[in-house]
């Protein structure tokens, strides 16, 4: 035995086994020699056991959003002969803490985190799982060693911007996400800048705080169309808030698109729900989390470079856009 050989305890042997530092050099080379003395071989670790489960966290359900996420989720994972353990955190100032003491304390294949602004701290603490994980990070800011599945914001905002100024529209509305929010700040962007390449200004005071769900979008509307010169299209940050504006146009007796046009940001059912139709950017929310259920499922090695994928939004043409009619043109 390498301990009695050496002198020693068995976790002195163990420390000198794994590198740590806690051995003086005298023992390290005693406990070095009995181990080529004995012949000792240490015995490689095999590949962890799949169990066939993979732990999907998300701060809610009931979003048009989260549905569809979670059915990308569940798709990929019945196609490739797993389920899903679904843990619902509610509280969007939770501490992931109870959350992630209770998959650390059983066997899981990998895990899913729909980001949100509050989860980092989770999805750092993931690193201390023994199994792969990626965010789902429709919020942006995670640090680079985090992989994650996202998709261009930026771009979105700009293209749904560039729609309504195609159509002829010059004072445009936006209602945005969440104040400090990486992806909130990156749609407003696209929509400053889709702006500026048309040569038109950038009013601020046609842009309205929100916070991605109907009512902040409601808000957002009824400022905007109590301003002296009220703009004829708005873009919504988000399809919630979109359903929101819908709701302010219509308690006030005016028409979407014929007294204001309404660009939306994700493409959820809501948008076939609306009435007229809404016009969105795609944010491909379904993809996103089949993507990052394949990789956790396939994953067998640590990765050189950790995951980092943008895919693309695109402008989806419905019934909520038009050009500016005169009685608008004329009240902007």
């Amino acid at each position: 035995m390498v301990a009695t050989a050496a002198g020693v305890s068995v976790p002195t042997v163990s420390k000198v086994l794994n590198g740590r530092d806690a051995v003086g050099p005298e023992t390290r080379r005693r406990v070095q020699d009995a181990l080529e003395a004995t012949g000792y071989q240490r015995r490689a670790r095999s590949e962890p056991r799949k169990v066939g489960l993979v732990d999907f966290v998300i701060t809610e359900l009931d979003t048009a959003w989260a549905s569809e996420l979670l059915r990308g989720a569940e798709q990929e994972a019945y196609r490739l002969g797993a389920r899903l353990v679904l843990t619902v955190t509610h509280d969007r100032q939770a501490n992931p803490r109870e959350w992630l003491t209770s998959i650390a304390s059983r066997p899981t294949d990998g895990v899913v985190l729909v980001g949100s602004g509050t989860q980092h701290l989770g999805a750092a603490r993931l690193r201390t799982i023994d199994a792969p994980f990626v965010v789902v990070d429709q919020v942006g800011g995670f640090d680079k060693d985090i992989p994650t599945i996202g998709a261009t914001n930026w771009a979105g905002g700009f293209a749904a911007t560039e729609h309504l100024i195609d159509l002829g529209h010059r004072r445009i509305g936006m209602i945005t996400g969440p104040d400090g929010v990486p992806c909130s700040m990156e749609r407003l962007d696209g929509y400053r800048a889709a702006l500026r390449r048309a040569g038109l200004p950038v009013d601020e005071a046609l842009i309205r705080p929100g916070d991605f769900y109907p009512e902040s979008g409601r808000r957002g509307a009824a400022d905007l169309l109590d301003l002296r010169e009220p703009p004829t299209a708005v873009f919504a940050a988000s399809d919630q808030q979109a359903a929101g504006v819908y709701e302010e146009v219509h308690a006030r007796g005016l028409r979407v698109p014929d007294d204001l046009s309404v660009v939306g940001f994700d493409d959820t059912e809501v948008c076939e729900w609306t009435t007229p139709k809404l016009t969105t950017i795609r944010q491909p929310l379904a993809q996103m989390a089949m993507l990052a259920v394949r990789n956790v499922l396939e994953a067998e090695h640590p990765a050189e470079e950790p995951l980092r994928l943008e895919l693309s939004t695109s402008l989806v043409i419905r019934d909520s856009t038009a050009a500016p009619s005169e009685t608008s043109s004329k009240q902007s």
